[in-house]
């Protein structure tokens, strides 16, 4: 049984669907490459604020409600 083709419209979505993707891929290279160099100039750990100016965000991410993330046992 032969497949089908896809419609050009169809197409046209698959391509922009994938360079959406892409630049959504780059932005989050490029966050995560300025946490490594903020974290490489720090001292020790980055606090959840120098976190958050880092990627440009409001504290806690704009979050009202959510998981808090798991504390560690000192």
């Amino acid at each position: 049984m032969p497949v089908p083709l896809p419609d050009e419209g169809e197409e046209t979505c698959d391509r922009h669907r994938s360079a959406m993707q892409d630049q959504v891929a780059l932005a989050e290279i490029e966050l995560c490459g300025e946490l490594m160099i903020a974290a490489s100039a720090a001292e020790g750990p980055l606090s959840a604020a120098r976190i958050d100016e880092v990627l440009g965000g409001a504290p806690g991410g704009g979050r009202e409600e959510g998981p808090r993330p798991a504390r560690r046992a000192e």
